[in-house]
């Protein structure tokens, strides 16, 4: 039996084909269009054989060591031959199809095993300072926080230890992330013993100084003031603002980071203390305030945690012509109320009973998580609150996401009575299955281009590489909802083509079998992927 580690993988398969070329690994490419599918899966570009060989010309050996091309995790290749655009290869798709949807493997490697993971990293601290706020919450604050909640989620799927910061005890804040299931640790700030430390360091600071007595502009609870700019010139230190100067320390301030330190001594006692990293997720707006506790906090408690910080930036979130400003919880409300509609106009009058109160709650959450998430974090996003731009249908919605899971489960719910009734037999073992029965296309994308990639997807969404230069790191939040919408619209045009549950004639059963367990596993994906969501699936709509 195949184990975990041999399990077909994207990465795996270009390494095999690399080391057949003789060429560096990014020669290849993975093809992902349905008309390029039709004649090649993997495809080595004209221009980079001309580089590699002389006049572009593969020798025939070196294509049947293609053709012949095998390691762990590596999909066999059924052939290869040199085109106009390149070298092309197709692979055994049957023997893929076995692979992927036959018999689990025989272990699965515990989570800190698993390829991707950054070298060290045991444990995340995920600070998300929106949620200090002593205001209400805005739209805008919702995309760090959800991307924060998200991103932990990716972080424990790879066997990483995610804590979030800061403990919220506003109710109003804690009601807001109740709606949209973001699981928050709530309860009170640090205790006092933590902050009194940190006044101690203050004062042996040499980059502290009292502040002028009777000054009327300062906070009530000041307690110094700090010159940062100082500190970042004798440091040398790179990436932070120019315009940093003095910063005002204030109780408020100090609890804040006592928090911080709480959370790395949590890490330590798990025994995690020596990779756990501080990422802060924050928005554009609150960058500056951000990078002014980022050096407070190096100059308090200087050490590797906190010479690591890393900050996840969040461009701006831009409402349109709102009639007035309209806080999380009202957005949240407006959403549920369009999506409401928008539910009624295509299935009619709607039973007010909880199972639909729970599916239009559910479509709510979905429709904000995707609105909000399903851009690249680093660039601007537009929020129109109108209702035409809610829609059950729209391919690119939470909602249509969620539409074609609950497909998905009404499919199996059909065919599970089905069998209680004798029209149809239960599903085999897979082991027993015939798979050289898939041979729609859409059959082939489905486990090419989703089941297949699934995996280094999620590696790659949690992933967080240190910044090239300066404070700033990048991550690919939006992949997970990317993926998840196209696979909506794949799914969506196979499933509309294709009848699953045909005539019951055992001749057809073959077929039919084979493309339950397919779907089986897309099922699977959509599941899994909602999850690093906090979405649950949904049955019907």
């Amino acid at each position: 039996m195949e184990t975990a580690e041999d399990r077909p993988a994207v990465a795996a398969t270009l390494r095999a084909l690399s080391a057949a070329l003789g060429g560096p690994a990014g020669l290849w490419v993975k093809e992902s269009s349905a008309r390029n599918l039709r004649h090649r899966d993997f495809l080595a570009p004209r221009a980079a054989l001309r580089a590699a060989f002389s006049g572009g010309q593969v020798p025939p050996d070196v294509i049947a060591g293609v053709t012949s091309a095998s390691g762990p995790g590596a999909l066999l290749v059924r052939g290869c031959q040199q085109t106009g655009a390149g070298l092309a290869v197709q692979l055994q798709r049957p023997e893929a199809f076995r692979r992927l949807l036959g018999p689990p493997p025989a272990t699965e490697p515990p989570p800190a095993a698993r390829p991707g993971r950054e070298p060290g990293q045991e444990a995340v601290v995920l600070h998300c300072p929106a949620l200090r706020r002593p205001a209400a919450l805005a739209p805008r604050h919702l995309r760090p926080v959800l991307l924060a909640d998200h991103l932990a989620q990716l972080l424990r799927a790879q066997g990483v230890s995610a804590h979030l910061v800061p403990a919220v005890s506003d109710q109003g804040s804690l009601e807001v992330l109740r709606q949209l299931r973001v699981e928050w640790p709530c309860g009170g700030a640090a205790g006092p013993d933590a902050v009194l430390a940190l006044k101690q360091a203050l004062s042996r600071c040499p980059y502290a100084a009292a502040c002028e007595p009777g000054a009327a502009s300062l906070p009530e609870d000041v307690v110094c003031k700090v010159h940062l700019k100082s500190f970042v010139e004798q440091q040398g230190l790179a990436g932070y603002d120019p315009n940093l100067d003095v910063l005002l320390v204030t109780e408020g301030k100090l609890r804040s980071l006592a928090e911080l330190q709480q959370a790395i001594l949590q890490c330590t006692a798990g025994g995690q203390g020596s990779g756990c990293s501080i990422v802060h997720v924050v928005s554009c707006e609150e960058e500056f305030q951000q990078q002014q506790m980022d050096l407070l906090w190096r100059i308090l408690d200087p050490g590797a945690h906190t010479a690591s910080q890393k900050h996840l930036v969040c461009g701006p979130v831009k409402v349109m012509n709102p009639s007035f400003p309209i806080g999380a919880d009202q957005y949240f409300q407006l959403r549920k109320r369009q999506m409401y509609d928008a539910s009624m106009m295509k299935y009619g009058e709607l039973a007010h009973d909880a199972a639909w109160t729970e599916v239009i709650d559910t479509l709510t959450v979905a429709a904000i998580r995707f609105e909000l998430l399903s851009t690249a974090h680093r660039s601007q996003l537009t929020l129109d609150l109108e209702a035409s731009s809610i829609s059950t249908k729209g391919t690119k919605s939470g909602a249509f996401v969620m539409y074609n899971c609950a497909r998905l489960a009404t499919l199996f719910d059909t065919y599970q009575r089905a069998v209680e009734q004798g029209t149809y037999p239960p599903l085999p073992p897979a082991s027993t299955l015939n798979f050289s029965c898939l041979r729609e296309e859409g059959e082939w994308l489905l486990l090419f281009n989703y089941l297949l990639p699934f995996p280094e997807v999620l590696q790659q969404a949690a992933q967080l590489p240190a910044p090239s230069k300066g404070l700033r790191i990048t991550a690919n939040t939006e992949a997970v909802c990317k993926f998840l919408i196209q696979l909506s619209m794949d799914f969506s045009s196979y499933y509309n083509r294709v009848h699953i549950l045909g005539e019951p004639f055992p001749h057809l059963f073959d077929q039919m079998f084979a493309r339950l367990q397919l779907l089986g596993a897309v099922r699977d994906v959509f599941h899994r992927a909602l999850a690093t969501l906090h979405i649950p699936p949904l049955s019907q709509i």
